[in-house]
């Protein structure tokens, strides 16, 4: 008989098998956890008797399943019952928690849900206890307490990864766009849960990295885009751009930020087109005075052209416009995002903003105290933001990501509500160049 057992991340045996391999320190053949389900499936093939010792479950608790999926949420949950692996693509506002507390209630085992942030993990158990009639155990951001189903950040599942690793059989990976990262895939790797769902509304990562999906939690099972949910579950949009022209002054200063920057690429023969082509950059900019000089060149042509001071006046002239609409400003920086508080009297939530004060100021927007709130990218992922029908866009990264993100913040359901998403582009400069980037990525 063969036993099969863990030990702090990794998965043991006396019979070899796919992934696994000899090692003569510990006397057998041994793998990273997450080939558990393989290997055990690769035995009972090969009619190979087991001792499995890998799992030992915490006990799932008493639960009322109160939840009602909507019809494609269901369907997305059908489709990663087929093998209880995969990603499920789901854009912001279109109900990815609910996909996975029902999928909690249908699997009935131990649970662990990996989040990004604490406001996520706050959010999820909040769902739990509403939904499930269930009180989740939470670990990060003060709070240790593992149960049944529990609640853990990126960061505290990898610190406390050889403690939890083979305690769930079900784990799900919130916003797991994050997950293929360096140090957070070694997460995926050292959990023995046999049944993995993965929830975002942007798989896709620019380095790339989204190619480990399959090893780590499995494929994409299925998507929905923005398009197929406007109308009947998310509100219909338009997204408008406005452009906008330097100031003399400002078109000097640009213009020799980006001479500096040139200069170097030309000399280097080297080319910034991609995120590699940036990374490589910095990497030089470590130990290359030059370098640095173009880094930090790039950087400051790019501060001019986002914060540009005709986006102030148009954002001005907007604000007039649109008095009473409940609107969102995105910044790219926490700097404008002060700036424009300070100009405009508009509540402003950045990473520097406490959870209280951050949870006072969403009240108050979400009750119609506030109209306008002002924000960089802290709202972009993990915070439960009120809804909004306008969002403006003066600075933003080129991925599509931050711009779904964005776009999910107005989209939520809302009788006659027609939300609108403006970008106020400097033209003529690297802003132009990334709002278009961000667009095609997203398909807009």
């Amino acid at each position: 008989m063969v036993r099969l057992r863990y030990f702090k991340g990794l998965l043991l045996s006396d019979f070899s098998a796919p992934g696994l391999t000899w090692n003569d320190e510990f006397k057998c053949y041994i793998g990273q956890a997450n080939r558990y389900r393989e290997v055990l499936s690769y035995y009972k093939r090969s009619h190979v008797e087991v001792e499995d010792s890998v799992l030992e479950l915490l006990p799932f608790p008493l639960i009322v399943d109160r939840i009602r999926l909507r019809e494609y949420q269901q369907e997305a949950l059908n489709a990663w019952l087929k093998s209880k692996l995969g990603i499920i693509v789901i854009p912001t506002g279109g109900g990815k928690t609910v996909i996975g507390l029902k999928a909690i209630a249908l699997i009935r085992l131990a649970t662990l849900i990996i989040v990004p942030t604490i406001d996520l993990l706050q959010q999820w158990y909040e769902n739990i206890r509403e939904l499930l009639g269930a009180e989740a155990g939470r670990v990060g951001g003060g709070y240790d307490e593992l149960k049944g189903i529990t609640v853990i950040t990126y960061d505290s599942a990898y610190t406390q990864l050889e403690k939890i690793g083979n305690k769930f059989g079900l784990v799900i990976f919130d916003e797991v766009h994050h997950l293929p990262s360096e140090g957070y895939s070694i997460i995926a790797q050292g959990l023995a849960a046999p049944y993995r769902l993965g929830l975002t509304a942007t798989p896709e990562r620019s380095d790339g990295r989204h190619k480990l999906y399959p090893s780590l939690v499995g494929p994409v099972v299925y998507r929905i885009t923005v398009s197929n949910l406007v109308g009947k579950y998310l509100s219909s949009f338009e997204t408008q751009r406005i452009y906008v022209n330097l100031t003399e002054d400002e078109e000097k200063l640009y213009r020799h930020y980006r001479g500096i920057l040139r200069k170097f690429l030309s000399q280097r023969n080297l080319k910034l087109k991609s995120l590699n082509d940036f990374n490589r950059l910095v990497r030089l900019a470590v130990k290359d005075k030059e370098a640095r000089e173009a880094l930090l060149a790039w950087h400051e042509a790019l501060k001019i052209a986002v914060n540009s001071k005709a986006k102030l006046e148009k954002l001005k002239d907007l604000l007039k416009e649109l008095n009473g609409e409940k609107i969102i400003i995105f910044t790219r920086n926490t700097s404008m995002a002060y700036e424009i508080s300070r100009l405009f009297l508009i509540p402003a939530v950045t990473y520097k903003t406490n959870k209280q004060e951050r949870i006072e100021i969403l009240e108050k927007f979400r009750s119609g105290k506030y109209n306008v709130i002002v924000t960089s990218s802290v709202l972009d992922e993990g915070i439960d933001v009120p809804d909004a029908s306008i969002g403006i866009v003066l600075g933003g990264y080129g991925t599509s990501r931050q711009f779904i993100q964005r776009l999910g913040r107005i989209l939520r359901k809302k009788e006659n509500k027609k939300a609108r998403l403006i970008e106020i582009i400097t033209k003529g400069t690297s802003d132009y160049n990334l709002s278009k980037r961000r667009r095609q990525n997203a398909n807009l």
